[in-house]
This record gives C-alpha cells, sequence and structure tokens, in this order.
C-alpha cells in the first residue's frame, strides 16, 4: 500500500474507504496482510481520483461511471497514460519538490 499512496498521492485511509466503496477494487492480501495491488487496480485507483477530484463526481456518479453507465459528462473520449509513466511523472515531481525545498 505503501508504493501506491505514494504513487497516487492519497492516504492509506482513502484507499481503504474506495475499496469498500468501489466493489472493482479489491487487492489481495499476503499472508502478513499487507495489500499488493495489480496494475488494473492501481489504473482504476487514478481513474476514480480523476473523477472524484477533478470531475467532481459523487461517489455514485462514479460507481455508475465504472458500470458502464452514462453520468452527465461521461460521454468525452479521454487518453488513458500508462501506470508506469504516471510512476515516473511522480518520481519525477517528488525529486523536483526535494529540490525546492534543499533550495
Amino acid at each position: 500500500m505503501g508504493e501506491v499512496t505514494k504513487l497516487t498521492g492519497l492516504a492509506p485511509h482513502v484507499l481503504r474507504s474506495w475499496e469498500k466503496s468501489f466493489p472493482d477494487l479489491h487487492p489481495k492480501k499476503n499472508s502478513a496482510g499487507n495489500r499488493a495491488y495489480k496494475e488494473h487496480e492501481v489504473e482504476l485507483i487514478f481513474k476514480i481520483k480523476e473523477l472524484l477530484e477533478v470531475k467532481k463526481y459523487t461517489t455514485e456518479g462514479v460507481r455508475r461511471v465504472l458500470k458502464g453507465e452514462k453520468a452527465d459528462d461521461s460521454s468525452s473520449k479521454e487518453t488513458r497514460i500508462p501506470v508506469d509513466v504516471k510512476k515516473d511523472l511522480t518520481e519525477v515531481r517528488v525529486f523536483l519538490n526535494d529540490l525546492l525545498e534543499k533550495l
């Protein structure tokens, strides 16, 4: 979960809450009880985050979009950014923020 929280910028409690709210988000837990997210689940987290924070959907609206139902403005076609590119960009952002703090 730690890597996913750094990658997405979300707090662990938010991810746990989303697991309850969105049935498609259910990472497997290893023997120690740690969550192991798969690539498609990380992509889903980014999609949920965008719908909630950028497009200002409600939780129910996000559920409808994820089910494939049309929500108010979900008809626009979006360009998907691969997870590895998002991860690289996040690492660059963290590096630049660290550098800025040192200046």
